[in-house]
């Protein structure tokens, strides 16, 4: 079997919040309805649809947990310079996201930060 595309599907509590914060960080819009709100990541636009929970527990027969304190996965995003990632930390307080790990040095010829949004879906970006 061949796979034509390959997306994520988030679980969120409130759309509004999610579609302002992420639409300050600048990322695209792919549309909204009144259950999710979707955006593009990266220049390849990897899809990321943000679902009001209930109803993607509603449609997928599956329970969501509280990212605040776990988390599944960690999307990672690749900047070019330092001041670039720490662009990107700052725009990140201001949309009101979270810092997880204030940008450092890491490993060899590291340099990032995780952050997590307002449902707590984690976040990394970095340069190498």
């Amino acid at each position: 079997m061949k796979t034509k595309m390959i997306w994520a599907n988030f679980a969120v509590d409130n759309l509004d919040r999610t579609t302002d914060f992420y639409s300050s960080l600048g990322f695209k819009s792919n549309g909204r309805s009144d259950e999710l709100t979707s955006f593009f990541f990266g220049e390849n636009e990897f899809v990321i649809h943000f679902f009001l929970k209930d109803a993607l527990e509603k449609n997928t027969n599956l329970s969501f947990s509280n990212n605040q304190n776990s988390n599944e996965i960690i999307f990672s995003m690749l900047a070019e310079t330092k001041d670039e990632v720490d662009q990107w930390a700052e725009s990140v307080r201001k949309a009101g996201g979270k810092i997880e790990s204030e940008p450092k040095e890491f490993g060899d010829n590291y340099y990032g930060f995780v952050f997590s949004d307002p449902d707590g879906h984690k976040f990394n970006i970095f340069i190498m």
